[in-house]
């Protein structure tokens, strides 16, 4: 977008992301020859954009070096595991990219407003994460982690077109609704993050 509410064309839109593409295929071509390993973590409030920046940061590189997880509910055994560890076996390896659409932050967003997890893990939780992230960094992963956002007005807009498109509808959850009326609970959340 080009100021408030203005939309580019798709030409401009076009030839903006050409240079970024050509940028993120240098860095992959790089992870290769340096064998460094890149994980993104994408968070953010529900109807953020987070799908569609991850989809246009994969549409160009190369399925096999970059991998997209979004990972489902945690099933009973993964719920009784160390809370980082179904995170652990989808890092990169050598030369490879995960993006991750939501991640271990999830403990501390989506799980402590909807009260999946009590107050101590959640605090456990913001405790563990910076020591976590250390190991990976100091074992030489390359971590960027970014928070997108809405206001509570545009997200109303983009659940009712997500409602009333059925090719999107796919896209809505009851958590999603539940999360309406939690705008200010997922805010303070985000800060304690």
């Amino acid at each position: 977008r080009h100021g408030p509410n203005r939309r580019c064309n798709s030409a401009d839109y076009l030839a903006a992301m050409e240079p970024l593409a050509l940028a993120l295929n240098n860095l992959t071509r790089w992870l290769q020859d340096s064998g460094r390993r890149l994980a993104v973590v994408f968070e953010g409030r529900d109807t953020a954009g987070k799908g569609g920046v991850i989809a246009a940061i994969a549409a160009t590189l190369n399925p096999r070096q970059c991998h997209v997880v979004a990972l489902p509910r945690p099933s009973e055994r993964e719920q009784t595991q160390w809370y980082f560890q179904r995170y652990v076996p989808h890092l990169p390896a050598a030369g490879e990219i995960t993006l991750f659409d939501r991640s271990w932050y999830n403990r501390a967003g989506v799980e402590r407003v909807m009260g999946y997890c009590t107050e101590a893990q959640s605090i456990a939780f913001l405790q563990q994460a910076p020591v976590f992230e250390q190991l990976l960094v100091d074992d030489g992963l390359l971590l960027l982690k970014y928070w997108l956002t809405v206001d509570q007005a545009e997200q109303e807009q983009r659940f009712a077109e997500r409602l009333h498109d059925p090719l999107k509808r796919w896209k809505l959850s009851p958590i999603d609704l539940q999360a309406r009326d939690n705008y200010a609970a997922y805010g303070h959340a985000r800060d304690a993050m």
